[in-house]
C-alpha cells in the first residue's frame, strides 16, 4: 500500500517507543514489587494501613510512577502506529485504539491506588467510619485497583495480538519478536479471563508464571527498538 503521510524512516520514533516501553516495564515492576509488594497485605487491613502511613513517601512515589506509566503507554501507542502503519494502516490503527483503551482504564485504576491515602488521612469525625473500617476500605480500594488492571489487560492483550502480527509481517523488525508479542497477547487474554472466570485456579502458585513470556517478549521489543531501532531500508521499501 502507499502511505501519503511523511515517509521519512522514523528511527527516532522507534527509539522513543523503546525508551518509553522500558520505562513502563521497570516502573510497573517497581510499583508492584517495590511498593505494593512491600506495603500491602490484603489479609491484614490494619497492618497495610500502618505500612502505608509509615512509608507514605514511597507509596506516593509508587502512585506517581504508575501515573506516568499511563502517559508512557499513550506515547508507545502513537509511536507503534507511526512505525507499523506502513504494514497495514487500518490494522495498525486498530492496535493503537485497543492500547489507548487499555491506557484509559489503567489511568482510571490509578485513582484506586490513591484512594487509601485519602481514606487513611480522614478522621472518624469527618468520615463517619472507624479506623478499622477506613483500613478495610483502603484494602478494598487496592483490590479494585488490581481488578481494573486485569480489565485493562484484556484490551492490551488484543493490542499485542495485532502488534505482534504487524511486526511479523513488517520485514523491518525481527519476526521472532513479533511471534513473542503474539504469545504475550494470548497469555494476557488467558490470564485475565481466568481471573474473572476461575478465580480459585488463578490464585494457584504457578499462575504468575504465565506472565513470564509477556515480560520476555515485551522486554525484547523494548530493547530492540531502543538499541537497534528499525531496518531503515526495509521500512522505506514498505512505505
Amino acid at each position: 500500500m502507499t502511505i501519503k503521510a511523511d515517509t521519512a524512516p522514523p528511527v527516532r520514533t522507534a527509539r522513543l517507543a523503546g525508551l518509553a516501553y522500558l520505562y513502563i516495564i521497570f516502573a510497573g515492576l517497581f510499583a508492584e514489587i517495590g511498593v505494593r509488594g512491600r506495603l500491602v497485605d490484603y489479609n491484614d487491613p490494619a497492618g497495610t494501613a500502618a505500612n502505608i502511613l509509615g512509608s507514605e513517601l514511597l507509596y506516593r512515589v509508587g502512585f506517581v510512577t504508575e501515573l506516568i506509566m499511563t502517559g508512557a503507554d499513550i506515547l508507545v501507542a502513537l509511536c507503534l502506529y507511526r512505525l507499523l502503519m506502513v504494514v497495514d494502516r487500518h490494522v495498525s490503527l486498530a492496535g493503537m485504539v485497543f492500547r489507548l483503551i487499555s491506557a484509559a482504564i489503567a489511568g482510571t485504576k490509578a485513582l484506586f491506588f490513591l484512594m487509601p491515602l485519602i481514606l487513611l488521612h480522614m478522621t472518624t469525625e469527618t468520615s463517619g467510619f472507624s479506623a478499622d473500617e477506613l483500613a478495610s476500605l483502603s484494602v478494598l480500594s487496592l483490590r479494585l485497583h488490581g481488578q481494573a488492571f486485569n480489565i485493562s489487560l484484556v484490551f492490551f492483550g488484543i493490542d499485542c495480538l495485532i502488534i505482534g502480527w504487524l511486526i511479523w509481517k513488517s520485514g523491518f523488525l525481527p519476526r521472532l519478536i513479533g511471534a513473542g508479542i503474539v504469545v504475550a497477547g494470548v497469555c494476557y487474554l488467558v490470564t485475565s479471563l481466568m481471573i474473572f472466570l476461575t478465580p480459585a485456579l488463578a490464585s494457584a502458585g504457578w499462575f504468575m508464571l504465565l506472565f513470564l513470556p509477556c515480560l520476555i517478549a515485551e522486554a525484547a521489543l523494548a530493547l530492540w527498538l531502543t538499541v537497534r531501532g528499525i531496518r531503515v531500508e526495509a521500512w522505506s521499501d514498505r512505505a
